[in-house]
Parts: C-alpha cells; structure tokens; sequence
C-alpha cells in the first residue's frame, strides 16, 4: 500500500505533469519546439521576430525566463553569440549551461554551408563555424526536429512516443510541399540578397545567388560595391530580397539602377506561430521569387 500511495504522488504530482519550459532564442526555435513538444512543452520567445538575433544585448526580461528554463533551444553557429552566453549567466540556472542536457543547439544537428572560414573581422561578420541561417531550410529543420525530440525524451522520457510521432509529422509535412515550392520557382534567374540569411532557401530551391548589398557580412552598403554590383548585373533579371530591419536605401539604389523590384521578407513567424506560421515564411519567400522569373 505504501508504494502504491507513492506512485501516485510521483504520478500526480504537479512537477511530474508540469510543461517543460523552453526558452527559445528565435520564434522559429520556438516553433519547433512547440510542434515536436506539443502539450510537454511551454516556448518563450528571447528574440523579436523584427529583430536582427546578430545586434541584440542581452536583457533582464531574457535572463528572467532562462532563469526558469529547463531547455533552451538556439539556433547556434555563433549566432546568438553577443547576447546569449551572457543571458545565461544572468540567468544563474545550471540547468541550461552549454554541455548540459537543458542547452541544444539546431546548427550543432545538421551539416552547415560556409564551415571552416577564417574568423578574420576584415571579412566581416563571419562565422567560423558555418552559416548559422538554417531556420530558413525546411529540410535541415525536419533533421534538427528529430534530434530535438530525442533531447526532448532525455527531459521527460515519458513523453517521448509522442515527441519523436511529431518530429516524424513534421518532417511529412516538409516533404509535402517541397514539390510545389520547387516548380513555383523552377529556373528562376535569381536574387540578390542583402544578407546571406537566405542562403540555405536558395541552395536548396536551386535559385542561383546573385549578388549581396554588404560588400562583407555585418558591413552596410557602400557606393563602390553597389556600383561594381550594378555593373555586373546590367541586362540581367531578378529580384532583390532584404528583411524590413535592413536598411532600404542600398537596396532601392541597385533597383533603381538595375529596374530590378524589391520585395521584404519575414525571416522568422510571429512569437506565438506553429508550423503553419513557419510555412508562410517559407510561402513568402518562394512567392516574392516566383513574381519575378525573367
């Protein structure tokens, strides 16, 4: 009788059926948390989704919720890199330091383009590691979707049928409409992109790359790079893509130069989005591409 009364205090107890509180650096970290977690799981949302995750600092409200955090989901490759290492250790919570089963990373789960740069400030924002942009890849985020769910299971093993049936949904999912998303931008003459943000999208798509408004990663525009890049480009077709935190003015310049048309687009869902949400980014992407096919 004794252990009976015992097993039902662990079993019914609130810890035991509590939500696992995640703490997610992007909206599209939490997203994902959110669908392979489903009812196990509470996301927080630590950067805008109108804001640039490379210039943030770190803030109390962020140190607040990785203070209470059993997991955190970032996207990694030394994205979050001037603001989350010191958020965490504001935050005081042991359970979430890098090497401990509470830190994940999806750019640690998948291979990364661009890996093995020099870390060389005169090439500007680059990331030894590889290109951190991987939200942006359906097919890389089904794949960190599986492993999100085995780390899942690592915190609440009770749940974890249920993490790894999602993680395989999802990935369905992905492979449903990557049909549709290819022949609606099926020989494209391609794009110039303010940022390399787009990066994963276009090779996957095979949507050839143009073209970049920084003449190096993190450096804004300048009148000689957009003048070499406009030269290059005369004649030719496409379309240029920036975020709406990226300033307009080189991008406006190139188009006026070149008769190309702008077109901004989201770079992660709204804070509360599920996978639906995250779609329509992939949606909104591939449909400013396909207004423009030369």
């Amino acid at each position: 009788m004794r252990k009976l009364i015992l097993l039902f205090a662990l079993l019914f107890s609130p810890a035991a059926w509590a939500a696992l509180e995640v703490a997610a650096t992007t909206a599209s970290m939490a997203m994902l948390a959110r669908e392979i977690g489903g009812e196990a799981v509470s996301a927080r949302v630590l950067a805008p989704p109108d804001r640039d995750p490379h210039t943030l600092q770190a803030r109390p409200s962020m140190m607040r919720a990785l203070r209470d955090a059993d997991l955190v989901v970032a996207v990694g490759a030394e994205l979050e890199v001037g603001w989350l290492p010191a958020a965490i250790a504001g935050a005081g919570n042991p359970r979430i330091l890098p090497g401990r089963p509470g830190y994940f990373e999806a750019a640690a789960q998948v291979p990364l383009l661009e890996a093995g740069q020099a870390a060389d400030r005169a090439r500007g924002d680059v990331h030894p590691m590889g290109n951190p942009h991987v939200n942006l890849d359906p097919a890389r985020m089904a794949t960190v979707g599986h492993a999100l769910a085995e780390r899942l299971a690592r915190l609440r093993p009770a749940d974890a049928a249920g993490f790894r049936a999602r993680a395989a949904a999802f990935e369905r999912a992905v492979e449903a409409r990557w049909p549709a998303w290819r022949a609606r931008v099926a020989g494209h003459p391609g794009a110039v992109l303010h940022h390399k943000d787009g990066l994963y999208l276009f090779d996957r798509l095979g949507v050839p790359v143009l073209g970049y408004l920084e003449p190096v990663p993190g450096l804004p525009p300048s009148a000689a790079h957009l003048s070499g890049l406009a030269g290059r480009l005369k004649g030719k077709s496409g379309v240029i893509l920036r975020q709406a935190w990226q300033p307009a003015r080189g991008a406006d310049f190139l188009a006026g130069q070149l008769g190309w048309p702008v077109r901004v687009v989201p770079m992660e869902p709204a804070v509360d989005a599920g996978a639906d949400g995250w779609f329509g980014v992939i949606d909104a992407w591939v449909e400013a591409l396909a207004a423009v096919k030369g």
